[in-house]
């Protein structure tokens, strides 16, 4: 299981040294991948309510992800770079194609691309996008992003997709670029379940929001069953867990880590967030801490 770290855009400073600082500080630790949060514009909490508007409000910094990651591929030289979770339905599926693929390159294939179909309506209106039919439209626009990444010219007329006889140039280093699906939580409710099935259906892997318990292993299990309808190998769907350490003592930070490997995670996304920290430097301190505890 590899292991890397979530951005803490919303905590540190919005300006390029720190960027800079922060990114080249986790790969010289080895850590294997940063992860990279995806919001266009913060709802103002007076006109608007979500649970997740707590961290993302107009408020909250938060670099523009793809923007973020060529930079990023400028400045360091083996870190993976993942999009965490870039919300695809609310963004051009060509240009988000062109984007990655670029990235792709300037990074020499280092790009993973993480992506969900959001909560905040806000950004789909402002957008100018269908918050309604963003599930739906996202498996379209997944087949559409793997045809023009494995593909010199493609011809694609879908429901909401027309491309006539076009294709990208360059094309990404990965053909295709992989394609993690976020989402999926314990409980039951008509979303989520759609959500299970389209990671079990169509996703490369996935990145989860739940706890490497007996719950958790239960929904991972219902991912793999659909995997398995669908005519999918389920052992080859890959999995990004997440461990937040505030909160929590360095043994219990171990104990989780054993739990995903327990699981069969591929990677492991460590938060150091929601902790008090401010600033690059007590970040950089906490990652470090926490690959001091863990080790290797």
């Amino acid at each position: 299981m590899e292991i890397g770290v979530i951005f803490p855009q919303t905590e540190i400073e919005p300006d390029v040294a720190a960027i800079r600082y922060y990114a080249q500080a986790a790969e010289d630790m080895g850590f294997a991948h940063i992860f990279i949060a995806d919001h266009v514009l913060g709802a103002d909490t007076q006109f608007h309510t979500h649970p997740s508007l707590a961290n993302y409000s107009q408020h909250s910094v938060v670099h523009e992800s793809m923007t973020l990651m060529g930079y990023l591929a400028a400045i360091t030289e083996k870190v993976n770079l993942v999009t965490g979770i870039l919300i695809l339905p609310q963004r051009q599926t060509v240009l988000v194609a062109k984007q990655a693929a670029e990235i792709d390159v300037l990074s020499g294939g280092r790009l993973r691309m993480g992506m969900g179909v959001g909560w905040n309506e806000v950004e789909f209106e402002a957008l100018g996008q269908d918050f309604h039919n963003r599930g739906r439209r996202s498996a379209e626009q997944i087949e559409v992003l793997r045809a023009l990444w494995t593909q010199e010219v493609i011809d694609f007329h879908g429901r909401w997709h027309n491309i006539s006889h076009a294709g990208l140039n360059p094309m990404p280093v990965q053909r295709p670029i992989p394609i993690w699906l976020g989402g999926g939580r314990a409980g039951d409710s008509a979303n989520n379940e759609a959500v299970l099935r389209r990671i079990g259906n169509i996703a490369d892997g996935w990145c989860p929001n739940f706890s490497p318990d007996d719950a958790g292993r239960a929904v991972m299990e219902k991912v793999r069953g659909y995997a398995k309808e669908a005519g999918r190998d389920p052992a080859a769907l890959g999995l990004d867990g997440r461990l937040r350490t505030a909160g929590k003592q360095p043994e219990e930070w171990v104990d989780e880590v054993k739990s995903w490997e327990e699981m069969g995670a591929n990677y492991l996304s460590v938060e150091t967030r929601k902790g008090g920290l401010h600033g690059a430097d007590q970040h950089i301190d906490a990652i470090r801490r926490f690959k001091e505890v863990i080790g290797s």
